[in-house]
């Protein structure tokens, strides 16, 4: 585990504004303030996607504000888990980090440029993902 006493959970996908996006807005929402969220990409876009923003407005989470970010070596070095997206994203190795690779049924350009009812499915799909990593890290999810 990091330094600090909370897990530390790094979600990676290319542009950081879609899943990734969403996966740490559910982390962080439902873990509330007993884990340490950060997500970022390799080729970050400048906003997060509409869609995955209205998309996760609808799920009662406001990510409208989140600023893509660039994945640095010390994002996953600072991290205890690292979580790429089906994405085929490079991720930095460090030894004795856990590395997870969540296949999303998406096609291989993610949903960018896609319309909400695209999006949803796979938001609801990153949740269940995220309630399933919760209770492997013994963590009971927010309300």
């Amino acid at each position: 585990m990091n330094a600090s006493a909370l897990p530390s959970v790094l979600f990676v996908c290319v542009h950081n504004a879609d899943r990734s996006q969403m996966a740490a807005a559910f982390l962080t929402h439902l873990g509330a303030d007993r884990i340490q969220v950060r997500s970022a990409g390799s080729a970050p876009a400048s906003t997060a996607s509409p869609a995955a923003v209205e998309a996760m407005r609808k799920a009662g989470i406001d990510i409208s504000a989140e600023t893509p970010t660039v994945l640095t070596t010390e994002a996953v070095r600072a991290s205890d888990v690292v979580i790429t997206m089906g994405c085929g994203d490079a991720c930095p190795y460090i030894p004795g980090k856990r590395y997870l690779d969540w296949q999303l049924d998406w096609q291989p350009e993610g949903p960018a440029g896609q319309g909400v009812a695209a999006v949803r499915p796979i938001r609801d799909e990153i949740e269940r993902r995220i309630r399933g990593l919760l209770t492997e890290l013994d963590i009971e999810p927010a309300a």
